[in-house]
């Protein structure tokens, strides 16, 4: 039986771009080896052209950020009829705006830290009351980040009071929402999910660096950071991170592949931080570290993700 011939779109248009196309180049080489018929697609003002010109059996979404990561290519696909990688519409968009996620958190009662969303308009109009509120609950220290931005693009840690009307204006410089979260002092983990009707955990890797803050320049800079699998908390814990993983996955309505981010207080307690709908696929991301350590190698996961995502072939997409 041929193998699918495989579109990998990658590139985009978001503050992802460079990142998006290592990840893409990643998967396209791991196809070639595995014979797979794949090329490489940038995503954009043509795509729906060229997409159709080369009538792929499946798309691999490389993409990161907003215009990829969302829902919008999704729902292109969607129309166009052509199964994709990942989550579908809604999960896409409910994963990439962090206030959303953390309001599902809460109503699935999902421990997350306590935070407060902030809108440009409210923030302009109310500022100095708005940061004497901050600093009252949650209160210092906070973590200030653009709602719908990933790769902590406009992140910051505030400690002092100085620096909490800053921070929150250069966020509105990357986005109309931000989310302030209570900082919680612990051990940042992550925890990968493969699978669509029956999803599975990989292994619980641990996230340590030197910096401030796991930041940008920390994630994609060899050296900066390292990862230690499993994480180096309790096998408690562990299991309570990996089920919590699975159950956000499945809440927020997942496919294929996703990745749950946390912090594990000192009381041993998984806050849930975000999801990521689309993990990233560098040499060194996370995800394919969790699934090498579970036994998976890299060509491995790239065709299993295929696989799950012709698996998925929603009602519309059947001939």
């Amino acid at each position: 039986m041929s193998k699918p011939k495989v579109a990998v779109l990658l590139g985009g248009r978001s503050k992802e771009r460079e990142i998006s196309l290592v990840t893409g180049e990643e998967i396209y080489k791991a196809l070639l080896q595995k014979n797979y018929p794949a090329f490489k697609i940038d995503l954009d003002e043509n795509i729906v052209e060229n997409l159709k010109k080369e009538s792929p059996d499946v798309v691999f979404i490389a993409l990161h950020g907003r215009c990829g990561e969302d829902g919008t290519v999704q729902g292109m696909l969607e129309l166009l009829g052509i199964p994709y990688t990942g989550s579908g519409i809604l999960a896409s968009a409910l994963g990439i705006n962090k206030i959303v996620t953390k309001r599902i958190f809460k109503a699935e009662e999902i421990p997350t830290a306590g935070f407060r969303a902030l809108t440009l308009r409210s923030f302009r109009a109310g500022k100095q009351e708005i940061i004497k509120d901050l600093l009252t609950d949650p209160g210092l220290p906070l973590v200030v980040k653009p709602a719908n931005e990933g790769s902590t693009i406009g992140m910051s840690i505030i400690g002092e009071a100085e620096g909490l009307s800053e921070a929150i204006e250069m966020a509105f410089e990357y986005d109309k929402e931000v989310l302030v979260e209570q900082f919680i002092e612990g051990t940042e983990i992550t925890v990968g999910v493969l699978g669509n009707e029956d999803p599975q955990s990989l292994p619980t890797l641990e996230i340590v660096y030197d910096s401030e803050m796991y930041d940008y320049e920390t994630k994609y800079t060899k050296g900066m950071s390292n990862h230690i699998i499993p994480a180096r908390i309790p096998e408690e814990h562990r299991k309570r991170a990996r089920e919590m993983a699975i159950r956000i996955h499945e809440v927020l309505g997942c496919r294929g592949f996703s990745r749950a981010d946390f912090i594990v207080s000192v009381d041993g307690t998984p806050y849930a931080l975000e999801v990521n709908t689309i993990p990233g696929m560098t040499p060194l991301s996370l995800f394919p570290d969790s699934a090498r350590a579970a036994g998976i190698e890299f060509p491995e996961l790239v065709v299993k993700i295929v696989e799950l995502a012709l698996e998925e072939r929603r009602p519309e997409q059947k001939p």
